[in-house]
């Protein structure tokens, strides 16, 4: 299934959602991913939910949908992203249970680079991050209650200490990281164990997988983020700070 339409819900208010994010991480601790789903799935259902998903492997989508069938994914449409990140968006669309939701820019890469110049990524890879990732997932994320992310503390020291369950105060809602305790191998593990797809760049040594021209390949052992904005004095989009 795929849309670029989010539906239209009737959304708590902020005091009762962060009121929930709040008993939620009491309650709730260190569990495990099913754990904190099913919470997920107990307090809000498949409308108010929403999955983020880079599309560099489709675990988290698949992990959720097992509990709440048809629930949106969130593809960040950069008009940058490799063609190996399109082609397993479509198997996902097309394997798992879920709404593919086309999350897009408000201005395609050409208006961008006829506002801003060409390559803005390069120049100030911040902006280009916030027009093309940050602000249209903040626009999205109005419509829903909770949203899950693949965030996992491994993965950098700015996201060593990701709660599993959190008030997301910029965005209005409650977000969701059940893999926040998880490795690369246990993706790698899920992933083989459930015929998940997998961005087949994973294996070319694209651990970590973002907009292609800020994006390179990593040695075996190093950093798997360290192929983000390589080149950069830049660690993270903007979307999880």
């Amino acid at each position: 299934m795929s849309n670029t339409d989010t539906p239209t819900t009737t959304r708590r208010s902020a005091d009762e959602l962060r009121a929930l994010a709040e008993a939620g991480d009491a309650l709730l601790g260190e569990a495990s991913a099913h754990e904190v789903i099913a919470w997920v799935a107990r307090n809000f259902g498949t409308d108010a939910a929403a999955v983020a998903c880079s599309m560099a492997d489709a675990v988290l989508p698949h992990a959720v949908s097992r509990q709440l069938p048809g629930v949106d994914v969130l593809f960040l449409d950069t008009g940058y992203h490799f063609a190996e990140t399109h082609t397993t968006r479509d198997d996902v669309a097309r394997l798992l249970p879920v709404r593919i939701v086309d999350v897009l820019p408000e201005r395609t890469v050409a208006e961008q680079d006829a506002a801003h110049g060409a390559e803005l990524f390069a120049k100030d890879p911040n902006l280009c991050c916030a027009l093309r990732k940050v602000e249209p997932l903040h626009r999205v994320l109005g419509t829903y209650e909770v949203w899950f992310t693949g965030v996992r503390r491994d993965e950098a020291p700015t996201r060593a200490n990701t709660p599993l369950i959190v008030w997301d105060e910029r965005n209005g809602l409650v977000k969701v990281n059940p893999l926040a305790a998880w490795s690369f191998e246990d993706i790698l593990d899920y992933a083989g164990l459930n015929a998940v797809p997998v961005n087949p760049l994973m294996a070319r040594g694209y651990p970590s997988i973002g907009c292609a021209p800020c994006t390179k390949p990593v040695a075996e052992g190093d950093d798997p983020r360290s192929g983000r904005w390589a080149s950069l004095a830049k660690t993270e989009c903007g979307l999880h700070l």
